[in-house]
C-alpha cells in the first residue's frame, strides 16, 4: 500500500510479526487505557518517507475523531507489502512475499482492544484470499510459465492449511490465452471466480485479444471442483488484478463490475462501458433484464473498485482518467438497484493510486457512515462518509504513516 501501481491493485498491506514495537496501548478518543470495548478496528500505517517499510497495526475503538501515531505505538509487520481481512473472530495478516513463500499471521482481539498473536505459519505467495466457509480461501496464479493454478483452504480455526488443489488455467481459457483469477467469492454453497483472460507472455503478459468479454469460473465449495464458467459479451473483465469485482447482497444475489481496462500492447482496447451485471439467487447464469451502465452516469469515469454498504448502496472509486487504469480515483456513492451515481462531497477528488482500496474502509455498526482512509499531501484521515447524502468529513487523524487498510475486528 505504498504510493505505487502494485500497493493499490495488491490491494493492502503483508507480513509475518517478529515482535511489538513497544506495547500498542494506542488511547482512543473519549476511552480510558484498559477500559473493555466492545468495537475495535484496525488501522494499518506505513511510515512516511520512507520505501519498503513495514506496515505498524494501530487500533482504535473510534474513527471519528481524534488522533493517533505511529510513533512509539503499534505492531511492526515484518514484509512491506501485506493484506489483511477478519473472518471468525480473528484478524488475519498475509505477506506477499513477491513469489516467494509468504507468512501467515493470526491475530485475537482482547478484552483491552489490543491485538495478540496466536499463530504464525508460512504459505505460498498468492493472489486471491477470500473468507469461505470455515476458510480463507487463497490462490496462487502464475502469470506465465507453469499453467496451473494453486488453491489452498486456510481453516481459520486451526490457523493451518488443510486442502489445496490445482486448475490448469490454459484450459479454464480454452482461447490460447490464459485465465487470471482477479478474485473469489462465496456465492451459497460454490465458490464464483471471475477472470480476466491474458496472453501471459513477454512484452504484453496482462493483454489481451479478447477485451469484451467476461468470465466466471464456478467451483463446488468445499471441494473446490469446476463446475462450469460462465460467459457475458456486455462487459470486459469484472474487478482488476488484486481487485475483487464481486458482491453478493442480502438477497443473495451476485453483482459484478467491470472496469472495461481491458488492453492490448499498452493501450485500452474494450469497447464496452464500465458497467454492472446481475446473477439471481440460486443461479449459475447472468441476469440479461439488468445492466447498469455507470459509466454513462459518471460521464464518462470508470469504476475501478468497489465496496457493497447494503439495501443496495456501493462505495466506487473512480478513475479521474478513464483512459489511465493507473490514474487518480475518485469516491462516488451508488445505489446498484435503482441504477442511481453520487459523487462524493467533502473528501479530495484526486486521491492518489495506493492511499485508498476496497479494504482500506469499513462500516459503521448502524449501517449509515463508511469510514475511508485518505492520504493526502497535508496528512492521513479518516474520512467520515454519511451514505445518504455522500458527504464526507473528516475523522480520525493518523499521524506518522500513510493508511494502507481499516479493518473491523470487533
Amino acid at each position: 500500500m505504498k504510493k505505487s501501481y502494485l500497493h493499490w491493485f495488491l490491494v493492502l498491506g503483508m507480513g509475518m510479526v517478529l515482535g511489538a514495537c513497544s506495547d500498542d496501548k494506542t488511547v482512543d478518543p473519549g476511552t480510558d487505557p484498559g477500559t473493555p470495548v466492545t468495537s475495535r478496528y484496525v488501522v494499518a500505517s506505513s511510515p512516511i518517507g520512507s520505501s519498503g517499510v513495514a506496515d505498524y497495526l494501530l487500533t482504535t475503538s473510534d474513527l471519528s475523531q481524534g488522533t493517533i501515531s505511529t510513533v512509539g505505538k503499534g505492531i511492526e509487520q515484518d514484509g512491506s507489502y501485506r493484506y489483511y481481512l477478519t473472518h471468525k473472530g480473528k484478524f488475519f495478516s498475509l505477506l506477499y512475499g513477491q513469489g516467494n513463500p509468504g507468512a501467515v499471521t493470526t491475530y485475537t482481539m482482547n478484552d483491552k482492544g489490543e491485538l495478540e498473536k496466536i499463530s504464525d505459519f508460512q504459505s505460498e505467495t498468492v493472489q486471491v484470499f477470500a473468507p469461505a466457509g470455515d476458510d480463507i480461501l487463497t490462490i496462487k496464479v502464475p502469470r506465465s510459465g507453469n499453467e496451473s493454478a494453486s488453491w489452498f483452504r486456510i481453516n481459520a480455526d486451526q490457523s493451518k492449511i488443510v486442502a489445496e488443489g490445482q486448475v490448469n488455467i490454459v484450459k479454464l481459457a480454452g482461447n490460447g490465452e490464459r485465465a487470471h483469477f482477479t478474485w473469489a467469492t462465496q456465492v451459497g454453497d460454490k465458490i464464483f471466480a471471475p477472470y480476466m483472460s491474458i496472453k501471459g507472455a513477454a512484452p504484453d503478459v496482462f493483454g489481451t485479444a479478447y477485451p469484451d468479454s467476461s468470465w466466471i469460473a464456478v467451483f463446488a465449495y468445499p471441494s473446490m471442483q469446476l463446475e462450469k464458467v460462465i460467459k457475458d459479451n456486455r462487459t470486459s473483465f469484472f474487478g482488476s488484478y488484486f481487485n475483487n469485482g464481486l458482491t453478493v447482497d442480502e438477497n443473495g444475489d451476485t453483482y459484478a463490475f467491470s472496469p472495461a481496462v481491458a488492453s492490448n500492447s499498452g493501450k485500452q482496447t474494450s469497447t464496452k462501458p464500465s458497467a454492472f451485471v446481475r446473477i439471481k439467487k440460486g443461479t449459475t447464469e447472468f441476469d440479461q433484464s439488468y445492466y447498469f451502465n455507470v459509466q454513462e452516469k459518471a460521464g464518462g469515469k470508470k469504476v475501478i473498485g468497489q465496496t457493497y454498504l447494503g439495501k443496495g448502496k456501493s462505495l466506487l472509486y473512480m478513475l479521474t482518467d478513464p483512459n489511465d487504469q493507473y490514474s487518480a480515483k475518485r469516491l462516488a456513492i451508488s445505489d446498484i438497484y435503482n441504477k442511481t451515481f453520487t459523487w462524493v462531497t467533502g473528501a479530495p477528488e484526486s486521491i492518489e493510486s495506493g492511499s485508498a482500496s476496497y479494504n482500506n474502509n469499513t462500516i459503521s455498526a448502524d449501517g449509515k457512515t463508511v469510514f475511508v482512509g485518505i492520504n493526502t499531501d497535508a496528512g492521513s484521515w479518516v474520512y467520515n462518509i454519511d451514505i445518504a447524502t455522500a458527504t464526507a468529513k473528516q475523522g480520525l487523524k493518523v499521524e506518522g504513516g500513510a493508511i494502507t487498510a481499516i479493518v473491523k475486528v470487533k
